[in-house]
């Protein structure tokens, strides 16, 4: 019913919106896609694990706000525009090759021990912002979703509802990651397990990171 009214409101103007249908496709065609393991999501649960929901805020945010930008530049084709440059593409996934490789380095190596303690920082917004923009996932991710769906019939007003779908969507997804890796903290309390633990998120992390630049 959303979908008729809008239209008939909006119709002259900004085009027809073409309801919930498109709308609940595209959620859950990025829930599939963008929500599935990646360097970000790998890197959430292990922010939440070893320093839990509160003291990875910060993190979370970071992500958030660096895969929104990703999210815009998609939206504005400023992602098609870069890429079609022959140097841009691989020194963007160098440079996020590089950053993820030193992230799970950290991850293997960094203090093992309980999630509380006192004596290893969370990583901060900045480092979030940054991940979130070198993801090579989040940057096929995205564009690959945004064109799956279309959610009115003028492109503006396409691209803005899609961008505010997309936006909550990411929200959700790395809480979501977030929130699970704070799920395993009663684990780390054991030295050798969160050890364990941290080495097998790294092996993760390398190992989305090599799907997302093969891709």
């Amino acid at each position: 019913m959303l979908g008729p009214v809008l239209g008939r409101v909006t119709g002259p103007v900004l085009g027809t919106v073409t309801g919930a249908g498109p709308v609940l496709s595209l959620a859950l065609t990025a829930l599939a896609i963008m929500g599935s393991p990646g360097p970000v999501t790998v890197s959430l649960t292990a922010a939440g694990a070893a320093f839990g929901v509160r003291r990875s805020a910060g993190y979370l945010a970071g992500i958030v706000l660096g895969t929104s930008a990703v999210l815009v530049a998609v939206a504005t084709g400023l992602t098609a525009l870069l890429l079609s440059l022959p140097a841009v593409r691989p020194a963007l996934l160098g440079a996020s090759a590089a950053y993820l490789l030193w992230l799970a380095y950290h991850l293997a190596t960094g203090p093992a021990g309980p999630p509380a303690s006192a004596t290893a920082r969370p990583p901060a917004l900045a480092a979030g912002a940054l991940l979130g923009v070198a993801n090579p996932k989040g940057w096929v991710a995205i564009a690959a979703v945004f064109g799956s769906a279309r959610l009115a019939t003028t492109p503006a007003v396409d691209a803005t509802a899609k961008v505010a779908v997309l936006e909550a969507m990411i929200v959700l997804i790395t809480t979501g990651w977030l929130l699970a890796g704070a799920s395993l903290s009663a684990v780390l309390y054991h030295p050798r397990r969160a050890r364990a633990v941290n080495v097998l998120l790294a092996l993760a992390l390398v190992a989305t990171t090599a799907a997302a630049l093969a891709g």
